[in-house]
C-alpha cells in the first residue's frame, strides 16, 4: 500500500537527500530551484544550509566535506553561469576521487533547445569531468535518481556526480515512496592476493609501500599502519595525500611527489618493490613519470586501486589488485609473516633519518623566514587541526613541515587549483568546530576566493588564514625564470592591506615581517577564533626572492641564464 503524500519535487528532493545522510548543503540561490530552497524549511532540524558567495567557493566547500566525510559533499548552484562557476569544484572532486553530488537548477522541458535564458547541455559540459552526468525529467523519479546518484559517488572510485533538475520537474508533484539508505559497498582482494604479496615481500630487498587516494578511515588507516610495522616498510604519501599516514610513525620516509627531496627520490628509484595503496600514481606523485616509468616501471609493481579500469591504464603492474583501500586493509592480516626479520630494516631507518633531516630549517632571505613560520604552526598544533592550501609554491612550506598526524589533518586539491584552501577551512571548521583550521594561502590564490570570508562572518566560523604576501603568482614566475629568465612581465599585482579588510568581516588583522612577530601574532588569532568564533588572518611579508624552501628566485634566474649562455 502506498502511504505517499502528494509533494512538489523539491520536497522530494530534499527528503530524500536527508534519508540519505546529507546533514549540510553548500548553495548559492537560484529561482531555477527555488523549491528545493523552500524544502529547506521542512528540515531544519537535520540539515543545515549554508549560503555561500560565488559557486566556485560553494562547490569547493562541498567537495572538502567529501573528503573529511566520505560522504558526498551536496552542492546546489542556479543553471549557466552558476553551473560554470561550481565547474572547477567538480573538476577537483573528479581528479581528487572526492564523492561530490551538484544539483544544478535548469530550463524548463518546454523551453529546452531553444537556447532559453542560461541553458547548457550539463551531460555535454560536465560529462569528462563526472562520474554520472543527468538530467532528472520526471518528478515521480527523483528518489530513484538521487539515490543512484549517492551510491555513484561513493562506491569504486569516488567522484562528483551531476544532476540537472528542469524547473518543471522541481514544481511538479508526485505520490512517491522515498528509498533508504544502501549500505556502503566496499571491494575486496582474494585470499590469492594477499599470499602473493606476501610472496613479493619475502622476494624483496628494497621494498617501499606508497598510500594515498581517498575513502581512508580510522580503521583502514590503523590496519595500513600496524602493516607498515609489522614489515618494518618506508612509507610515503602520495602527492597532496598528506593525511593518509601519521608521518609521526618511526616508517614514514616523505612526502613523494614534486620538490620531494633528494634522498627519497633516490630510494624510489632504487626500490625493487613499489606497494602503491590507493593511488594513481600520477604525474605529480611520479615527477613527470620519472622516478617510475610508464607503461612498464623497472620496480616490481604491487597496485591495489578500487576502479578495475585504473589498474593496468598506466602503469603495467606485477601484481594487480582490485580493491578499495579500506577492504584491502582489512585482508593485510591474511598476509603471511616473513621468516627472518626484514632485511630493508636498516634501509627505513635511513629513510625515516632522512625525512626528519629535511625538517630542518633552510636558509631564507629577509627578516622573515616562512620556513619556521611553518615548523612554529606544526609545533603548535601538534595533532590537532587541519591545515588547508589551495595551490602555489607557499604550499610547500606547509607540505614540508607540517607533520600531519593522520584522517583530518589536511584539505589540499591534488588538481592543484587556485582558491581552494579558505573554503575548505570554513568547510572543515563546520564539520569540527573544536579543532583548530588554519589555511595558508599566497596572495593571488587567497584573492580568488575571499568573497567567502562572508560565510565565516555570517556562520561565525573561526578560522586562521596566512597570507604570504609577495605581490605576485610566484609558481608561473619560478617556471618564467627558468624558461625565459630576466623577462619577467605580466606576474606582479598590487595587494590591498588584508589586515585592515579582515576586519570589515568582523575578524582580527595583523601583519608579521620579523621572525620575531609571529608566535605572539599567532597565539593572538587562535585565542581570537577560539573566543569570537570569527576569522582572523596574519599577513605576511617576506622577501620574493624566497620563492620555495631553500630556493631563491634569483638563483634560479642565474642558473637558467647559464644553461642558455646568455649574458647576465
Amino acid at each position: 500500500m502506498n502511504n505517499a503524500k502528494r509533494r512538489n519535487g523539491g520536497q522530494i528532493l530534499i527528503q530524500q537527500l536527508r534519508d540519505l545522510g546529507a546533514r549540510r548543503i553548500f548553495l548559492v540561490p537560484g529561482e531555477s530551484y527555488l523549491p528545493c530552497i523552500d524544502a529547506l524549511n521542512e528540515h531544519r532540524d537535520a540539515i543545515e544550509p549554508v549560503v555561500c558567495r560565488q559557486e566556485s567557493g560553494a562547490a569547493y566547500m562541498a567537495e572538502a566535506y567529501g573528503k573529511m566525510t566520505g560522504d558526498p559533499g551536496i552542492c546546489f548552484v542556479t543553471r549557466g553561469p552558476g553551473a560554470t562557476n561550481a565547474s572547477i569544484g567538480v573538476h577537483t572532486a573528479f581528479q581528487d576521487s572526492t564523492p561530490m553530488i551538484l544539483f544544478i537548477g535548469q530550463v524548463g522541458n518546454d523551453f529546452v533547445e531553444r537556447e532559453a535564458f542560461q541553458e547548457i547541455d550539463y551531460r555535454r559540459m560536465f560529462g569528462p569531468m563526472a562520474k554520472w552526468v543527468a538530467q532528472i525529467d520526471r518528478t515521480d523519479r527523483i528518489p530513484e535518481y538521487i539515490a543512484r546518484a549517492w551510491t555513484v559517488a561513493t562506491t569504486g572510485r569516488p567522484g562528483p556526480v551531476v544532476l540537472a533538475l528542469p524547473e518543471d520537474t522541481l514544481w511538479g508533484e508526485a505520490e512517491v515512496e522515498q528509498l533508504k539508505p544502501a549500505p556502503r559497498r566496499h571491494s575486496y582482494p582474494g585470499a590469492g592476493d594477499m599470499t602473493e604479496l606476501g610472496e613479493c615481500l619475502a622476494a624483496a630487498k628494497r621494498p617501499f609501500l606508497l598510500v594515498g587516494g581517498s575513502g581512508w578511515t580510522e580503521l583502514s588507516q590503523s590496519s595500513i599502519t600496524e602493516f607498515a610495522r609489522r614489515f618494518n616498510l618506508p612509507v610515503g604519501v602520495a602527492w597532496r595525500r598528506l593525511e593518509c599516514f601519521d608521518q609521526r610513525q618511526p616508517q614514514f620516509a616523505g612526502h613523494v611527489g614534486w620538490s620531494m627531496h633528494s634522498a627519497l627520490r633516490q630510494q624510489l628509484e632504487e626500490a625493487d618493490l613499489i606497494i602503491a595503496v590507493g593511488t594513481r600514481m600520477g604525474e605529480a606523485t611520479s615527477e613527470g613519470y620519472s622516478w617510475i616509468s610508464s607503461p612498464r616501471p623497472k620496480q616490481k609493481l604491487v597496485h591495489v586501486y578500487a576502479d578495475p579500469e585504473e589498474l593496468g591504464r598506466v602503469y603495467q603492474a606485477d601484481l594487480a589488485i582490485h580493491a578499495d583501500v579500506n577492504g584491502f586493509s582489512a585482508m593485510l592480516d591474511q598476509v603471511p609473516d616473513l621468516a627472518d626479520d626484514p632485511v630493508w630494516s636498516p634501509l627505513t631507518a635511513q629513510a625515516r633519518n632522512a625525512y626528519l633531516a629535511s625538517l630542518e630549517c633552510q636558509p631564507s632571505p629577509g627578516p622573515l623566514s616562512l620556513d619556521r613560520i611553518a615548523l612554529h604552526v606544526d609545533q603548535v598544533l601538534g595533532d590537532q587541526g587541519c591545515i588547508t592550501v589551495g595551490a602555489g609554491n607557499y604550499a610547500l612550506y606547509p607540505h614540508r613541515y607540517r607533520r600531519y598526524p593522520g584522517l583530518g589533518s589536511s584539505l589540499t586539491p591534488t588538481v592543484g587549483s587556485m582558491g581552494y584552501g579558505l573554503p575548505a577551512a570554513i568547510s572543515f571548521k563546520m564539520e569540527h568546530p573544536d579543532q583548530p583550521a588554519v589555511c595558508f594561502a599566497g596572495d593571488g590564490c587567497f584573492q580568488m576566493n575571499m568573497q567567502e570570508l562572508g560565510v565565516a562572518l555570517q556562520y561565525r566560523v573561526g578560522i586562521i588564514v596566512l597570507v604570504f604576501n609577495n605581490g605576485m603568482y610566484g609558481t608561473i614566475r619560478a617556471h618564467q625564470e627558468n624558461g625565459f629568465p630576466g623577462r619577467e612581465i605580466a606576474l606582479s599585482f598590487t595587494n590591498p592591506e588584508f589586515s585592515e579588510m579582515i576586519r570589515s568581516y568582523g575578524g582580527h588583522g595583523e601583519i608579521v615581517a620579523e621572525d620575531s612577530q609571529f608566535a605572539a601574532a599567532f597565539d593572538r588569532a587562535m585565542a581570537f577564533t577560539a573566543s569570537e568564533k570569527l576569522p582572523a588572518l596574519i599577513e605576511l611579508r617576506y622577501d620574493p626572492d624566497g620563492i620555495a624552501p631553500g630556493t631563491l628566485l634569483s638563483k634560479l634566474r642565474e642558473d637558467a641564464l647559464a644553461r642558455q649562455q646568455i649574458p647576465a
